[in-house]
């Protein structure tokens, strides 16, 4: 008799197993996918949509589609709690979704307490269609010939929507001007000579670089930072970190320190076998993984064979993650950084690169016709 695998969340880490539904279907399970929009964005082509390199139907999936055609049912909504003793899905219209074996993708948010932000025209890097927003807000004009933009983040996603807002404005009749905010050390995670490569790169804008100490708290249309310097803004861009989702933490789950699910190397949850999970959302439990796309693109086979695995008690396949991995940017001027370990090259190359992966990618899971869609 078949079960019933439940999938929350249509991101990365989902993809091989919804492009192979049929599979599931043919075996006599049901399967249900649970999200908050009929689409989902690839977030590695986020800075590229904000600088207008991609049209929105070029970095997105319509995983609606994607599901029904493939004879399973998706349900546009959210999962606020797993109760994993019922094995239920307690979901935020007021409904209930039971399930046998479930699998979580719900990446992650960029968090913004109500005491740090507060304001209009302050936008969040995710979801990614905010950058859509954004890029329509600043074509419209916002009021003024010079706005202020900032840009509030020191990692590597503040350098690449800096870069693409720059792109941005040189497609506008404004003068604006754009600053980042970049921490306390502005891309120090990155090696020195690709943070030399990105700040030459944004400098040579014209783009001013502040550091020395993080943005505190935005308020109306400051940014304040630790050590009280204020810096005015028409509009701000926050990149400043990444959580999981709460639901795991709020369900009682085993998580990790950032509150992602705890999963084992099966990408399983360490307390109950029946929950699965992958991407931004988990917490590894031999150490804990770097949020970059690799990771969850990588987990795409695994989460496949072993989601069929446990639907029918067959062995599960272990996950491996690599220790050293290829790291891209776009840059916003059609030229990129590329780095793997200590190796760091840059040019417009690069860039190509960069594009002609992200469009492979996408190309393998773009199923549904999304590419020939109105842009709405």
């Amino acid at each position: 008799m078949g079960k019933h695998l439940v999938l929350v969340g249509g991101g990365h880490a989902h993809m091989t197993v919804m492009v192979n539904l049929r599979d599931y279907i043919e075996r006599g399970h049901q399967v249900t996918l649970i999200g908050p929009s009929a689409y989902h964005y690839y977030s590695g082509m986020g800075p590229g949509l904000l600088g207008g390199i991609y049209r929105p139907q070029e970095a997105r999936f319509h995983v609606q589609k994607m599901v029904e055609d493939r004879g399973a049912a998706f349900i546009q909504d959210t999962v606020t709690r797993i109760d994993p003793d019922r094995k239920v899905l307690l979901l935020k219209s007021g409904g209930e979704i039971a399930y046998d074996v479930v699998s979580c993708n719900t990446g992650s948010t960029v968090p913004t307490d109500e005491d740090r932000v507060a304001g209009d025209h302050i936008f969040t890097v995710k979801p990614i269609e905010n950058l859509i927003k954004v890029r329509q807000m600043l074509q419209a004009g916002l009021g003024t010939r010079t706005p202020k933009l900032i840009v509030v983040g020191g990692g590597a996603a503040a350098l690449e929507l800096t870069g693409n807002l720059w792109r941005l404005v040189q497609q506008t009749e404004t003068a604006a001007s754009i600053t980042v905010c970049g921490g306390r050390n502005f891309l120090a995670a990155m090696p020195n000579k690709a943070q030399r490569y990105a700040r030459e790169s944004l400098t040579a804008r014209n783009i001013e670089i502040i550091e020395g100490a993080r943005v505190n708290r935005l308020q109306g249309d400051l940014a304040i930072l630790e050590d009280h310097r204020e810096v005015a803004f028409d509009l701000a861009l926050l990149a400043w970190g990444i959580e999981p989702s709460h639901l795991f933490r709020e369900s009682g789950l085993a998580t990790g320190k950032d509150g992602g699910l705890l999963v084992n190397a099966y990408l399983q949850s360490v307390a109950y076998p029946e929950i699965f999970g992958g991407g931004d959302c988990i917490c590894f439990e031999k150490r804990p993984l770097d949020k970059v796309g690799v990771y969850a693109v990588r987990q795409n086979p695994v989460l496949h064979h072993n989601l069929m695995a446990a639907l029918e008690e067959r062995s599960l396949q272990g996950f491996q993650p690599q220790d050293v991995y290829l790291l891209i940017y776009n840059l916003g001027n059609h030229t990129g950084i590329f780095y793997r370990g200590n190796w760091v090259w840059k040019g417009k190359m690069i860039f190509y690169l960069k594009d002609y992966i992200d469009r492979k990618f996408m190309q393998k899971f773009q199923v549904s016709g999304e590419t020939a869609e109105p842009a709405v």
